[in-house]
């Protein structure tokens, strides 16, 4: 059986056209990015089956919900849907709607279990309460688990976190994260939010007007100097490694790769664990020779595989680490020239500052 999800859709929806072909990982999480109205939100509901396109194809792990004539209702495809607002049930209590969806599919489908979901998401100590007294992030972890709870062979996610404030949303970035480890299932992530993709996405799908623009690993389309994301303020490198150790007398961990290290503020993690590491292109500099006297722990060998002008004082440099990885660099024209920065170049990237991300 094929695993991974297929999307190939054509739907005029009044003005706006849909037209997308892409293909997904059977597991990890997918993030549709892009502006509003660019078609994320339209993709879930044809994935769901809210919406019929009149040419259209939607095959999850290998079983076609929609193809040719064929059209699996909503009730008979296995989904999880979790909405900007979680609408759960205001008369019943925080188990109650946990168990609504939990309790319709047979016994012998559960394969998520209830208690791995209440403690993943760490929602055992409200059990008991009514959904009024929760928070906004309490309800968010709440709708997540009712949907994981369904045991659906998708999980479809439409910017979760748009309604929660900056404290809660850091809150809650733990919990989504570990759902990645721990169920094996296709997530269709909807965001146009850049710190939210490089936190959670693992394969992304960039849309604009309808159509996809542009496929691929997440980490390195976010680096990719012909699309948007790389030039936007805030543009960030997603490192992936590893936790190779800890040093105790300065309070630091060190996330290990083929390239190098990188020291983040002392974590509380085994060593061996897979990390993820988000670097902003603006905390990148540029040097000729490696230094030691300097304040900088994250010095790495790299190499320039491309330039792009971003304002007539600024540019983008997409440096290559040692292990295939790509990390961006936000520097003046004035010092590129001081380099004479160009493609090809071998030199080292200078990391002030990284941030443990996952």
């Amino acid at each position: 059986m094929s695993m991974g999800v297929e999307i190939d859709l054509d739907q005029r929806l009044g003005d706006f056209q849909l037209d997308v072909r892409f293909t997904a990982p059977g597991n990890g999480v997918t993030a549709l990015f892009g502006h509003s109205g660019s078609g994320k939100t339209s993709i879930l509901r044809a994935v769901a089956g809210l919406a019929r396109a009149p040419r259209g194809l939607v095959r999850i792990n290998g079983e076609t919900w929609q193809g040719g004539k064929s059209f699996l209702p909503p009730h008979r495809r296995s989904v999880g849907y979790v909405f900007q607002e979680a609408s759960l049930f205001p008369h019943l209590s925080v188990r109650d709607n946990l168990e609504y969806g939990w309790r319709r599919i047979p016994k012998n489908q559960r394969w998520i279990k209830f208690d791995n979901v209440v403690e993943l998401l760490g929602i055992g100590p409200m059990l008991k309460r009514a959904t009024a007294r929760l928070s906004g992030g309490e309800r968010q972890r709440v709708a997540i688990g009712r949907a994981l709870l369904t045991s659906p062979q998708i999980l479809l996610m439409d910017e979760p976190l748009s309604a929660l404030d900056h404290g809660a949303k850091q809150a809650i970035f733990p919990y989504l994260e570990s759902l990645h480890d721990e169920f094996a299932i296709p997530s269709l992530y909807v965001s146009h939010d850049p710190n939210e993709v490089a936190r959670l996405g693992d394969h992304m799908v960039l849309l604009a007007d309808g159509k996809v623009v542009a496929q691929g690993d997440a980490a390195t389309l976010l680096t990719r100097l012909d699309l948007p994301l790389a030039s936007f303020d805030d543009a960030v490198s997603v490192i992936e490694g590893f936790v190779s150790a800890h040093d105790l007398t300065y309070h630091l961990t060190w996330i290990g790769t083929e390239a190098g290290r990188f020291a983040v503020s002392r974590e509380d993690l085994p060593v061996g664990k897979h990390a993820r590491v988000e670097i902003r292109a603006r905390d990148v500099s540029l040097a000729l020779h490696p230094h030691s006297d300097t304040s900088i722990l994250n010095i790495l060998p790299s190499k320039v595989v491309d330039t792009r002008d971003i304002s007539p004082s600024q540019l983008l440099a997409r440096l290559e680490l040692a292990d295939g990885q790509t990390l961006l660099a936000r520097l003046t024209r004035h010092s590129a020239v001081a380099l004479g920065l160009r493609e090809g170049m071998e030199l080292y990237a200078q990391v002030k500052s990284v941030a443990l991300i996952a």
